[in-house]
């Protein structure tokens, strides 16, 4: 059997009474903030009817160490505690200030009136919101006046005294803890807003992050996969007129590459649908895919010869280090394909080397040099070495030098086997 729903808007765990405590005080507070005039003026006014009614009913003698002071004293003096409670909260030292000339008056005269500890209400708020040498300063201010009038009535220290100087230590202890439950509250709420705000921008962070993977993937692989479409067009276009089976092969090539090109096309963006779950799940190039590779683009025109030099190690690479050497190694193909020229017809070839710490690849053509020129301001070689400084890596790309025994142009990726302790 389901429990009832709880239609209350209350802190969750707090118990219906305690949840309709809250909320009362939560729209008292609202209201104070809305209109704070209205609130202290309530207050003020309550205090000061009290104030009135206690000299009126004569209740005041039945305390007073001389019941014959003059009623319009205490009067006097009764309204001096009570209606200044209306700036209590805008100028609190300044009331409390006020009122400590009539507190000496009230205990040098004996009346003792219970409208002194109205002081109190006073001395909460300055603890609630000034520093803590007005504290101090206002325990002077209290405490002043009752010690002159203890002086002056000797036989009269505790009922004058005492409990003035407790009622004094509750209302400021009571304002410290209001204040320091205040300030902590800010404090959370201030650090949600920090960890929203931080939440946020982490998102948008990660959001261009991913727009700048897919559009480095994207790049990779329509830029690779037309490029040998087109090598593959012009070759059969030129071979139709002499040799119709190597036009109809390089056609069948064409649909192979273009088939292979929506395919990774497809899965890359399949994972930004709104049922990721159905996306494509096919895994990513990896160095075992590298003869896959290097066949098609020679079947697009360009040569290239695959060399592995040391031991590969008994662990391979993480899947996002093939991956990288995967998708260099295609770039810089595509870009002998797009810009090597034809004359002479260019080679290639890709040297993969296992080193201790370290695999390096190099991709070496006979293209012509300077062509990568209008690259580096691109998605090409920035996004090899983006790559590369994923994984801590350095990338070099530029013409052969001129004492290499042919012009052409070279790539070299040195990309470490674990990643750099931090």
């Amino acid at each position: 059997m389901r429990a009832p729903e709880s239609t209350s808007d209350s802190t969750p765990g707090a118990t219906p009474l305690t949840g309709h405590i809250q909320q009362l005080l939560q729209r008292v507070r609202a209201f104070d903030v809305r209109r704070p005039m209205v609130w202290d003026g309530l207050l003020t006014t309550s205090w000061i009817l009290f104030a009135v009614l206690d000299v009126t009913s004569g209740g005041w003698r039945s305390v007073a160490i001389d019941p014959n002071v003059s009623g319009t004293l205490v009067l006097l003096m009764s309204l001096a505690f009570s209606v200044p409670l209306l700036w209590r909260r805008t100028h609190p030292l300044a009331v409390l200030a006020f009122t400590a000339p009539v507190s000496l008056v009230n205990a040098w005269s004996g009346a003792v009136i219970q409208a002194t500890y109205l002081q109190e209400i006073v001395v909460f708020n300055i603890a609630l919101r000034l520093p803590g040498r007005a504290l101090a300063w206002a325990g002077a201010l209290v405490a002043a006046p009752l010690l002159a009038g203890a002086v002056h009535h000797p036989h009269s220290w505790d009922p004058l005294t005492v409990p003035h100087l407790w009622a004094f230590a509750l209302s400021a202890m009571l304002g410290i803890v209001v204040r320091t439950r205040k300030e902590y509250t800010e404090a959370l709420v201030d650090r949600a807003h920090r960890l929203e705000l931080e939440r946020d921008q982490q998102a948008r962070l990660a959001a261009a992050a991913e727009r700048t993977r897919i559009a480095r993937e994207m790049h990779d692989i329509i830029g690779h996969n037309l490029s040998v479409i087109t090598g593959l067009a012009d070759g059969g276009a030129y071979a139709a007129a002499k040799s119709p089976e190597r036009a109809a092969q390089a056609l069948e090539a064409i649909g192979t590459t273009s088939r292979q090109a929506l395919t990774e096309l497809r899965r890359l963006l399949g994972v930004l649908r709104d049922h990721p779950a159905e996306a494509d799940r096919t895994p990513q190039p990896t160095l075992d895919d590298m003869n896959e590779l290097l066949t098609g683009v020679r079947t697009a025109g360009l040569p290239v010869r695959l060399r592995i030099r040391g031991t590969p190690p008994s662990a391979p690479p993480t899947a996002g280090r093939q991956l990288t050497v995967y998708r260099v190694v295609q770039e810089a193909l595509t870009n002998t394909l797009k810009h090597g020229g034809t004359d002479p017809s260019p080679t290639a070839e890709v040297t993969l080397t296992y080193r201790a710490t370290e695999l390096e690849a190099v991709i070496t053509d006979t293209g012509t040099a300077g062509r990568h020129g209008s690259e580096s301001g691109g998605q090409g070689i920035n996004g090899m070495r983006e790559r590369a400084s994923l994984y801590d890596g350095t990338l070099e790309a530029g013409p052969l030098p001129a004492s290499a025994p042919a012009t052409g142009w070279q790539v070299r990726l040195r990309l470490p086997l674990e990643d750099t302790p931090s």
